[in-house]
C-alpha cells in the first residue's frame, strides 16, 4: 500500500492542509464536525503521520536515548523500567541501546543518537575518561550520567560505591574472614574502582589482620565471575579465601555455581557478597547477599534531572544525586567464623 501524505487527507476531507495540521496537534482549535470529517479520512486513507519528520522540522524528537553497559544485567533493566515511567508521563519515549561494555560500541550509539536528535541521552559510561560525551553537551544534547559520578559539566545520579565497598567489607571482617576476594572486572570501570577500593579501605581498618586478594574479569557477567570462581577453587584449602565480595550480582552467581560445580559450600567453604541486589540474588540456590542500589529509582531521577534541563535550559543548574546503598545480609555470608 502506498503511503498516505497530508495532502491527500486535506482532499478527501475537504479541508486545508493547515486544519489538518490542527486536527493532530491542536485539535481544541479545530470544530467537532470538522474534527470527525479529518478522522474518517484519515481512517480511510490509513495515513499514519512521520513523527520523526514532524520533531526533526520542530528541532528535536520526543525520545530520550538511554546507553547501558550490559543490557543482560537485570539492574539496567530495573534503571531502564524506572526512566520509562516518568518518561510516559511526558510523551516521551526511552530508546534503550547496549555498549557491551564496549568504548567503540558506545560511542557509535552516541552518534546515531546524535543524528537522531534525540531530546537527550542517559548513560553509564563505559570509562572514566568520556571526552566524547563532553563534546556532545557542547553541540547542545544534554547528558545524564547514570550509576556513575560526574564533574559540572553534567547532571549525574549513582551511588555511594565506595561506603557499598566498606559495607561488605566490614561485615565480612566482623564475621571473621581474613583472608577475602575482591572479584572485579575492568578497572576502567569507576563502579569497580571505587567498589574496591571501599572494600580495601575496610580491610586496612583492620591493621593487617585481613588479606585482601583482587582478582579482575574481562567483564562483569556471569561467566566472569564463574571463571574467577573457577581459578579460587582449584587453589589449595589453606591458600583459597574464605569469603568473596563481587562487583555485581551477576558475577556473585557465576561464583556460586563453581563453588557449586566443586563441591564447595557457601558460606561454610566460602562466603559470598555481590552488588545491586537483583531479584535474583534472592532466589539464588543460596540465597545472596548484596549491597542494594535504588535501581528503579536511579532511572527515574535521571530523567527528572534530564527533562528538567531540556524545559528550562537557561535556569537549569547541573546537579549531582549521590544515594546510599544498603547491605542484605543472607545465607551466603551469614556463617559467623568468631565463635
Amino acid at each position: 500500500m502506498a503511503t498516505r501524505n497530508i495532502k491527500e487527507v486535506a482532499q478527501l476531507a475537504r479541508v486545508s492542509v493547515g486544519t489538518v495540521s490542527n486536527v493532530l496537534n491542536r485539535p481544541e482549535i479545530v470544530s467537532p464536525a470538522t474534527r470527525e470529517r479529518v478522522f474518517e479520512a484519515i481512517k480511510k486513507l490509513g495515513f499514519v503521520r512521520n513523527e520523526v519528520a514532524r520533531h526533526l522540522r520542530v528541532g528535536r524528537s520526543r525520545t530520550v536515548g538511554l546507553v547501558v553497559l550490559d543490557v543482560a544485567n537485570p539492574f539496567f533493566v530495573d534503571v531502564a523500567q524506572g526512566a520509562e515511567s516518568v518518561a510516559e508521563e511526558h510523551d516521551t519515549m526511552v530508546v534503550l541501546c547496549n555498549s557491551a561494555g564496549d568504548p567503540g560500541r558506545e560511542r557509535r550509539h552516541l552518534d546515531q543518537l546524535e543524528q537522531q536528535r534525540v531530546m537527550g541521552i542517559l548513560i553509564t559510561p563505559v570509562e572514566m575518561e568520556t571526552p566524547w560525551l563532553e563534546e556532545l553537551v557542547a553541540r547542545g544534547t544534554p547528558v545524564v550520567l547514570v550509576d556513575s559520578p560526574a564533574t559540572g559539566l553534567q547532571c549525574s545520579v549513582a551511588v555511594d560505591d565506595r561506603l557499598g565497598g566498606q559495607l561488605a567489607g566490614a561485615h565480612l571482617v566482623e564475621r571473621g574472614h581474613r583472608r577475602v576476594l575482591f572479584a572485579g572486572g575492568p578497572p576502567a570501570v569507576k563502579q569497580v574502582a571505587d567498589r574496591h577500593a571501599g572494600l580495601a579501605a575496610a580491610v586496612a581498618a583492620t591493621g593487617g589482620a585481613v588479606e585482601l586478594v583482587t582478582c579482575a574479569a574481562p567483564a562483569l557477567t556471569v561467566a566472569g565471575g564463574r571463571a574467577i570462581g573457577e581459578r579460587i577453587a582449584a587453589l589449595p584449602p589453606g591458600e583459597r579465601p574464605t569469603a568473596a565480595f563481587c562487583a555485581n550480582d551477576m558475577m556473585a552467581l557465576g561464583f556460586l555455581q563453581a563453588m557449586a560445580a566443586h563441591g564447595l559450600r557457601v558460606p561454610e567453604d566460602l562466603a559470598i557478597i555481590g552488588y545491586d541486589d537483583i531479584d535474583f540474588a534472592a532466589a539464588a540456590a543460596v540465597p545472596l547477599s548484596s549491597v542494594r542500589q535504588p535501581r528503579e529509582l536511579l532511572g527515574r531521577t535521571a530523567i527528572d534531572l534530564l527533562l528538567e534541563e531540556v524545559a528550562e535550559p537557561e535556569q537549569h543548574r547541573h546537579r549531582q544525586v549521590i544515594f546510599q546503598p544498603d547491605l542484605v545480609i543472607r545465607e551466603s555470608s551469614s556463617l559467623d567464623r568468631t565463635r
